[in-house]
């Protein structure tokens, strides 16, 4: 069975069953600007943060220091990766601060999955380029963003500003693991933020390798 035929669960689990492992180390490496948006969430006392595709929970628990007077919370459609991302929770000291849940991006209830119906900041780190219907998994994000709250996204940018011949080896090296820039990600979050009643921020690295999204809810 094609790749693009198999269900996204069985397809991420069968990906991630022994990337998992590995994942933090090697992605590392090329997965820039997650450190930046994380530390631009602002999150104060009180604050509720949802990751959307939360992989390993790295994120999650660099937030967790950050920021030690929030609640976390994480959902993500490969049981693998929770598997790696609950046994860190537990290694941590944020296991109490710290929830996961097994979900789909483009369609999840907050509030059955965590008790909670919208939080104050979303995350998504470089998600979108690795699900096929994104615009869909971008506008459920923003339907659980809270008033007042924002949704932050980093992910690989429009690499305008790479040589040709770099860009077309880097994203065929991506492909190999179900990676495709969005190079209109800039043009889709500002559409979608007109019609959820939003702001839009967009900014890009040095050559467009990565993007860094803010969209909030007045």
């Amino acid at each position: 069975m094609p790749s693009s035929d198999i269900p996204p669960p069985i397809h991420m689990d069968r990906m991630y069953r022994n990337q998992r492992r590995i994942y933090d180390a090697t992605r590392a490496y090329y997965l820039l600007g997650r450190n930046q948006l994380l530390a631009g969430l602002n999150a104060g006392p009180g604050t509720t943060v949802l990751e959307i595709a939360c992989g390993t929970a790295r994120n999650l628990l660099r937030a967790a220091e950050f920021y030690p007077d929030t609640a976390l919370y994480g959902i993500d459609i490969s049981s693998e990766m929770l598997t790696t991302a609950r046994q860190s929770v537990v290694k941590s000291r944020h296991s109490q601060r710290i929830k996961l849940a097994l979900a789909d991006a483009t369609r999840f209830d907050a509030m059955a999955l965590f008790g909670i119906e919208r939080a104050d900041r979303i995350v998504i780190s470089y998600a979108l380029s690795m699900i096929p219907p994104w615009h869909a998994a971008l506008d459920e994000a923003l339907l659980h963003v809270d008033p007042g709250g924002s949704l932050h996204i980093v992910d690989f940018g429009t690499m305008d500003g790479i040589p040709d011949p770099a860009r077309r080896a880097l994203v065929a090296w991506l492909e190999h693991f179900d990676v495709t820039p969005r190079r209109n990600l800039e043009a889709v979050c500002e559409e979608a933020a007109a019609r959820h009643g939003m702001t839009c921020q967009f900014r890009q690295s040095p050559r467009g390798y990565w993007a860094h999204v803010v969209m909030h809810r007045v």
